[in-house]
């Protein structure tokens, strides 16, 4: 996947313009630099990863490709919690596949904890429910709508898929 797809996969669920928003997971910041485009200067970020490095660069990608944005980067474990402002909305792309299944309704609570009323939260998973080495647990579109609706989230919609060679599609989905 390239920047023009990251962006893609967010495009309908940034509703527009500013506001303050978090990637939890953001590692080197593929998803962090799509919403920088989308939410374009007026914009805030607090980008969140417990690998300080993948920050760092990170960072020197984002001075070179949005120097105007407005990005706070926190080394931090996003499944802890964390000091945060009330936050428009939420990224979490590719990073609750590393949360054992039992854990995700908890992980998934508490970052929506940071919502503002009416706040968007928009996952980015492989969509299956088996996973991989790698991948070790994956939600499905079906299983994530159904964990959303648990963790009291109203709608959940799907935004858009791409293909993917390694577990055959990739979904992002809003919630709020």
């Amino acid at each position: 996947m390239n920047h023009t797809d990251h962006v893609n996969l967010l495009r309908r669920g940034v509703s527009s313009g500013g506001g303050v928003w978090a990637d939890f997971g953001s590692g080197t910041g593929a998803f962090t630099l799509a919403l920088a485009e989308l939410l374009g200067p007026g914009g805030q970020i607090y980008s969140v990863d417990r690998d300080r490095g993948a920050l760092r660069a990170q960072e020197r990608t984002m001075q070179a490709q949005f120097p105007q944005a407005l990005v706070h980067y926190l080394v931090a474990d996003f499944t802890q919690p964390l000091k945060l402002p009330p936050l428009d909305g939420i990224v979490l792309a590719n990073a609750l596949h590393f949360q054992k299944y039992a854990a995700q309704g908890r992980v998934i609570q508490q970052l929506k904890s940071y919502l503002r009323p009416g706040g968007r939260f928009i996952l980015i998973e492989y969509n299956v429910d088996q996973g991989n080495t790698w991948v070790p647990h994956p939600l499905s579109y079906q299983s994530w709508a159904k964990l959303a609706r648990e963790s009291g989230f109203a709608q959940t919609q799907l935004l858009a898929t791409v293909p993917s060679r390694f577990l055959g599609e990739i979904y992002a989905a809003v919630s709020w």
